[in-house]
């Protein structure tokens, strides 16, 4: 699974969806992010973890609760968890249809796990703007990063300048809005605030490849916007032609317009041009 690793990263990368799961180790405290999919995937994190972690404290970080995300919480008990004040609030019944879309998805492929299936307490709720968690030397800097679901949040790892960005800059998925598109762009425009204030080594996306070129972040980032952009104009004008033609020549085209026609219907939504 290990896709990218050196002194202080490893990425795992799942045969589902190239979802990345990250370990990060440094010499205050182990950090996994988003363990995940299948049983065997989430084993051989955890026993990475169990190589690396020597007498450090284990930390777990989910970057928004989504369910591909956070299906491999169960099998790492000992851990701290750290997500967003808005992951950890969630209502009981938006925990319980998460937790139930875990189980469907194993049931429906006959899957079994050696952890139960449930939604992650967490220890470290993050409730501010840029606020800051001190694990000795290691300073973990979060911004709060809605759109692509109501709870999404992006850390920042120093000194090492890693900056963990869940399911937002991806180099194979337009953007995935399932909450709100205009949050969504704020979001993604903290980018530029964190690249003026921090020093970003390499930035891991949820699903995908890391980069560690500025230029590609920014990239990413301008992809983002620019589709977010065509895709309110011609909804707003009804062009079938044109709201078809943004995504061509995406990599997974029989699942990706699936998402492309779910992000149609949302911006319907937000301009109040749906129709019954």
């Amino acid at each position: 699974m290990i896709v990218w690793k050196d002194e202080h990263v490893t990425l795992f990368r799942s045969v589902l969806y190239e979802t990345i799961s990250s370990v990060i180790v440094t010499e205050d405290c182990v950090i996994v992010v988003d363990p995940c999919w299948l049983p065997h995937e989430v084993e051989e994190i955890k026993q990475y973890v169990e190589t690396v972690k020597e007498n450090r404290p284990l930390y777990l970080l989910f970057t928004h609760s989504d369910y591909d995300h956070i299906i491999g919480y169960g099998a790492f008990p000992e851990a701290k968890v750290i997500a967003s004040a808005s992951f950890a609030n969630k209502k009981l019944e938006e925990k319980e249809a998460i937790v139930e879309e875990i189980k469907a998805f194993d049931d429906e492929y006959y899957i079994t796990r050696n952890y139960n299936i449930v939604y992650p307490k967490v220890d470290l709720p993050i409730k501010s703007e840029e606020e800051s968690l001190l694990l000795g030397n290691t300073t973990l800097t979060f911004f709060q990063a809605p759109g692509h679901n109501d709870d999404g949040m992006f850390t920042l790892i120093q000194p090492l300048g890693i900056l963990i960005a869940g399911d937002y800059f991806s180099d194979i998925e337009f953007p995935y809005i399932y909450f709100n598109s205009k949050r969504y762009e704020e979001s993604i425009l903290k980018l530029d605030y964190m690249l003026n204030n921090y020093r970003i080594k390499i930035l891991v996306t949820g699903h995908g490849n890391p980069t560690r070129h500025v230029s590609n972040m920014k990239k990413r980032q301008q992809d983002s916007l620019q589709y977010i952009e065509q895709m309110r104009k011609w909804v707003r004008e009804e062009n079938e032609e044109e709201i078809k033609r943004i995504i061509a020549g995406c990599r997974f085209p029989r699942n990706m317009k699936k998402s492309h026609q779910q992000n149609k219907r949302l911006f319907q939504r937000e301009l109040g041009t749906e129709t019954t």
